[in-house]
């Protein structure tokens, strides 16, 4: 299956390549994920819990980084094994390009299952890869704009009181915090 996408994020390249290699981030955005550890140099390792049709399973599986542009480009390789509900494995390839306002990410995904997530059918899986990606794109997104982001549209809105618009500004910090 292979999918390809992009999002607009209002944040610099800057912090989103840093959120993109950053195991709580991942953590935070990946759909049943528990369990993210490890580090860019050295690969990650993640354990996630999904339904996929009638299969549900506890994935366990490794990611390593290749092809670093240092925050430009990365693309991810994993396979995951969940028991007897077969395996999935794939690449990522996760391009970031300066835009007014902030980063263009762009992915291109190529992935494959087998044993009896296979016999699910591709439509299914590619339906349920197609929600995954968009589910983690759309947390992470989030992630990295913070509550600031969704304050500022808020306040098209509504006119926020000054009160209002400094407890916003406290808390975009808290991804900076957090990679910093």
């Amino acid at each position: 299956m292979q999918m390809s996408d992009s999002r607009e994020i209002k944040a610099s390249p800057a912090t989103v390549w840093a959120a993109i290699l950053n195991p709580e981030v991942l953590k935070e955005c990946i759909p049943g994920c528990t369990e993210v550890t490890g580090s860019p140099a050295e690969g990650f390792e993640a354990t996630v819990t999904q339904k996929i049709g009638p299969v549900k399973a506890t994935f366990k599986g490794a990611v390593s980084l290749s092809d670093i542009v240092e925050g430009h480009k990365v693309t991810l390789n994993g396979e995951g094994k969940g028991g007897p509900a077969g395996f999935a494995k794939g690449g990522a390839t996760v391009t970031l390009d300066p835009i007014p306002g902030g980063t263009k990410l762009t992915y291109d995904v190529d992935a494959s299952v087998g044993g009896k997530l296979a016999q699910l059918g591709s439509r299914i899986i590619d339906g349920v890869a197609k929600k995954m990606a968009d589910e983690f794109f759309t947390r992470f997104q989030a992630t990295v704009e913070g509550p600031a982001a969704e304050a500022a549209s808020a306040a098209e809105e509504v006119v926020a009181e000054p009160a209002a618009a400094g407890e916003a500004e406290k808390k975009k910090g808290w991804l900076k915090r957090l990679l910093g």
